[in-house]
């Protein structure tokens, strides 16, 4: 089960924007808050009939990568969002999260390479991810440096 700080944030932002963008930016959140690297959100509404946003990141490792997974589920469906599938569990080097309107894609590096999704979606408009979803309010990183003042 999910802690609540992160339902809450998932909430804010899940009823911040028009759906299915709150979708595409609640999974980015999520992601970011797990330590996901390279995360970006493409806009594919107009060039794929599959889905609206195709969000792509990289995990460090496949335990990193299931949990992404697991919290962008669990999430989702407690904002009503309908899971199609998941595949790709077992290896963990490409997960695939189909939520209808968003794919999610959670990649080991090398395999995201490999696969290069990035450049297949690449002339696609991406979805700018507010800088606080990676390092939390301005507050907060201002209250920690100030914690760090004078130390030594």
């Amino acid at each position: 089960m999910s802690k609540p700080y992160i339902q809450q944030e998932v909430k804010k932002i899940f009823n911040s924007k028009e759906f299915p963008q709150s979708a595409a930016l609640s999974a980015a959140w999520i992601v970011a808050h797990f330590k996901g690297v390279n995360i970006k959100i493409y806009d594919t509404k107009d060039k794929s009939s599959l889905c609206d946003y195709n969000l792509i990141a990289s995990a460090e490792n496949t335990t990193q990568a299931r949990a992404m997974v697991d919290e962008i589920t669990y999430c989702l469906k407690q904002n009503d969002m309908e899971l199609t599938s998941v595949e790709g569990l077992d290896d963990a080097e490409w997960i695939l999260v189909d939520l209808g309107d968003i794919i999610v894609h959670i990649f080991q590096e090398t395999a995201r390479e490999v696969f290069d999704l990035d450049q297949l979606w690449g002339e696609c408009p991406q979805v700018e991810i507010p800088q606080e979803y990676y390092f939390g309010s301005s507050e907060v990183v201002k209250e920690k440096k100030d914690h760090s003042e004078n130390y030594f």
